[in-house]
């Protein structure tokens, strides 16, 4: 994939993304908003309704005290009696005028009840009015009764939320107050989970006007409730950023894998190009009838062939290696062995190649207990790429030192140190990964596939152990394996 097309996705899936959380949020505010506009209209309404059957409440109770003397029964009141009735009584000897002068004297007889009636009950009201603005709120509304009311008109209304109210005056003094006024299980009270009413709101001239404020400590809880359904959109919005995010990862780590298996290819078409070269050269100069065949001739040829196709068929051995990596597991073929005696034998095939260089390799086999159970000819390679790379990565003359010793759980300790150009930080991060290789600033002579660490490190791990590095740069580097022995390797 391209660089201008990579970003042309990423930017794409950002826009995307962010206008999609928008969006979402814009919803979410707008039904909050929504619950929010329909709970204040419900308490209103509920409000209204029990001021309005307080005010009924006392106006009937005060009427039927004062024109009945006893206690008013409004289905008795409301209902026809058959006494009630008017008695009409018609003669024959008035003829047809004796309907309409019926109805006449029974209209004149109506409105003059009528008249008196209200002139009664505006009098009654009257002193309803003047009486009940001298009283105090607290003679006028049984409070415990109005918190039963209260509760009836909010489930009426679909609020089903506990509640605590208050009742003050004027100044704002308390004439009753809940207990739990301010604080409900924990919840703090806000302005907004308040409301507020004046007590008989049609008296605008009584001097002992009062208030009630009816408080919900959980109206924000029940807002947010109310907005479970959004939930799982939330959910998923998060599950797709981590998708995007993901995605991207794989992406950059596949682009920075292809571009080192580029380096791989080029690395391992120049290694294979150098020996065919010089296997191809011999084979010309022995067809060639102008060399001379002289004995020494011919052994100068062939071990030209020899040295090169052993290099080549190294250069396949580490391209082999390679494929060991697409498979699961690795088959090890484990024997028992002394790990100090196999590392004298490596050291000694290594130290000419040393010494050819100008360099120095020290051993300090302190181990004692040294037998462990390995592979032989992969452990022997661990071995020998160390130290390789140690020779390959260093611009002065290789003080190479090999140590092993047992820690304090009886395991292997097994250290190559060198004094070459070291490791920075960064690099050591990324080392044992495969095709990586690290940078070699004025070497330009060093040659590989990227594959040497990454095959160490596999290969330790196949043998249940582990390997870290120390380095500083320009000071050298050192590899630390640590493995089990032969009584604590579990099989």
């Amino acid at each position: 994939m391209k660089k201008w097309t990579l970003i042309a996705l990423i930017v794409a899936m950002c826009i995307v993304f962010t206008s999609l959380v928008v969006l979402q949020v814009s919803y979410i505010r707008t039904n909050a908003q929504m619950s929010e506009e329909q709970f204040n209209d419900a308490v209103h309404r509920s409000l209204f309704q029990t001021m309005q059957y307080l005010e009924e409440k006392e106006a009937l109770i005060y009427l039927s005290e004062t024109l009945g003397g006893g206690s008013y029964n409004l289905s008795k009141a409301d209902s026809v009696q058959p006494d009630m009735l008017p008695q009409l009584k018609l003669s024959d000897k008035h003829g047809s005028a004796s309907m309409e002068q019926t109805l006449s004297v029974l209209q004149k007889r109506f409105q003059q009840n009528f008249s008196r009636s209200k002139t009664i009950l505006d009098q009654a009201v009257f002193r309803w009015l003047r009486e009940a603005n001298n009283k105090e709120i607290s003679e006028r509304v049984d409070f415990e009764e109005l918190r039963t009311i209260l509760q009836l008109s909010f489930e009426a209304n679909g609020v089903n939320l506990p509640f605590e109210f208050s009742v003050v005056d004027k100044q704002g003094n308390d004439v009753y107050r809940s207990e739990r006024i301010n604080v409900q299980d924990g919840h703090r009270m806000s302005a907004s989970d308040c409301f507020s009413l004046q007590l008989f709101p049609r008296e605008h001239t009584n001097v002992r006007t009062a208030y009630l404020h009816v408080c919900f400590p959980t109206r924000t809880d029940y807002i947010l409730h109310s907005m479970t359904l959004f939930f799982p959109s939330i959910i998923m919005m998060i599950l797709v950023l981590l998708i995007f995010v993901v995605t991207l990862l794989i992406i950059f780590k596949q682009k920075n894998i292809n571009v080192m298996k580029n380096d791989f290819i080029n690395n391992m078409t120049h290694e294979f190009k150098t020996p065919i070269s010089s296997i191809s050269l011999a084979s010309q100069m022995l067809q060639d009838e102008g060399v001379s065949k002289t004995p020494e001739t011919l052994k100068y040829i062939s071990n030209i062939i020899r040295d090169e196709t052993k290099r080549l068929s190294l250069q396949v051995e580490k391209v082999l290696q390679m494929a060991m990596f697409e498979r699961d597991k690795s088959v090890l073929k484990l024997t028992e062995m002394h790990i100090n005696v196999l590392i004298q034998d490596i050291v000694k095939t290594f130290m000419l190649k040393v010494r050819g260089k100008g360099g120095q390799i020290t051993m300090h086999l302190e181990a004692q207990n040294d037998f462990a159970l390995i592979d032989e000819v992969h452990f022997t390679n661990v071995i020998y790429n160390l130290m390789d790379n140690a020779l390959k990565y260093c611009d002065k003359p290789l003080l190479l030192e090999v140590y092993t010793d047992n820690d304090k759980e009886g395991n292997l300790l097994i250290t190559v140190e060198d004094n070459g150009i070291g490791i920075s930080k960064d690099d050591q991060k990324r080392i044992f990964d495969k095709f990586y290789r690290v940078s070699t600033g004025n070497l330009h002579n060093v040659k590989g596939f990227g594959m040497g660490l990454a095959y160490v490190k596999k290969m330790v791990t196949a043998h249940k152990g582990t390997i870290k590095v120390e380095s500083e740069l320009n000071i050298g580097t050192k590899f630390i394996i640590n493995l089990p022995t032969l009584k604590n390797y579990e099989l």
